[in-house]
């Protein structure tokens, strides 16, 4: 029989388990993947965990990141749940800490990251593997260490225009990589396209996620913005906070 273990989530909630535990449900996408790379009893997951491919393909689909079958994780009987403040909903969080145990992340900055890391690490009796992966994200981390330069736009939508604004995690890794970012408003603000002309960026990332962008939107983009270099980026290397992080180079 497990024993209880209780600890204080990102959100300073908390949060009492089995220890460790065997049935774990994944609510974020790049909380899944590092939880199955250190060998997590991980059961159930989103629709938009999809790393790595492999291992999910054999894991229950619970819903969204934003809409829960809750059907589906009943039958599932997590021991834990494991989500994220910013990409999960609250009232479906709300929800299931009425019948389960639920740990929250709170991801802000690279350090947030490591410290969500090595926590999983210890919930799951899984330190030295968690340890080791923060510790090949560091090193992957500081060899990229302000080698970008230049002002900024990071573009995660179109129709309207959004971007990566203050109090990101991606507002974080551009300024560690040596970017200003332009977009000074919070979270992830609509800009019109004279909004973006007038900013004058030395450069415009367009995110493979959440709006897929693809070469002919780059296209459109250098014949708005001539002076900008625009370039795809790989949204899951900029927004994935989890062991993703170790394959930036």
């Amino acid at each position: 029989m497990s024993d209880l273990l209780t600890v204080t989530d990102q959100i300073n909630r908390e949060v009492t388990f089995p220890f460790p535990p065997k049935r774990i449900i994944s609510l974020v996408p790049s909380q899944t993947e590092f939880l199955l790379d250190i060998g997590a009893p991980v059961v159930g997951r989103t629709k938009f965990c999809v790393h790595p491919a492999a291992e999910v393909k054999n894991l229950e689909v619970i819903g969204g990141t934003k809409k829960f079958r809750f059907d589906k994780i009943k039958e599932l009987t997590p021991d834990l749940i494991i989500g994220n403040k910013e990409e999960n909903y609250q009232e479906g969080i709300e929800e299931l800490i009425q019948e389960f145990p639920v740990w929250m992340s709170d991801v802000f900055t690279l350090d947030d990251a490591f410290e969500m890391m090595s926590s999983l690490g210890k919930i799951c009796d899984l330190e030295t593997e968690s340890d080791s992966i923060v510790h090949e994200c560091q090193v992957a981390l500081n060899a990229v260490k302000g080698t970008c330069s230049g002002k900024v736009i990071y573009m995660i939508w179109k129709d309207p225009w959004m971007a990566a604004g203050k109090n990101t995690f991606l507002d974080h890794l551009l300024t560690f990589l040596g970017y200003q970012n332009l977009v000074t408003s919070d979270r992830y603000p609509e800009l019109i396209t004279e909004e973006v002309t007038a900013l004058n960026p030395d450069n415009i990332l367009f995110s493979s996620e959440p709006f897929p962008f693809k070469h002919s939107h780059l296209e459109v983009a250098k014949s708005q913005w001539p002076k900008a270099n625009s370039q795809l980026v790989d949204g899951e290397l900029y927004s994935w906070y989890g062991s993703r992080l170790r394959n930036w180079k």
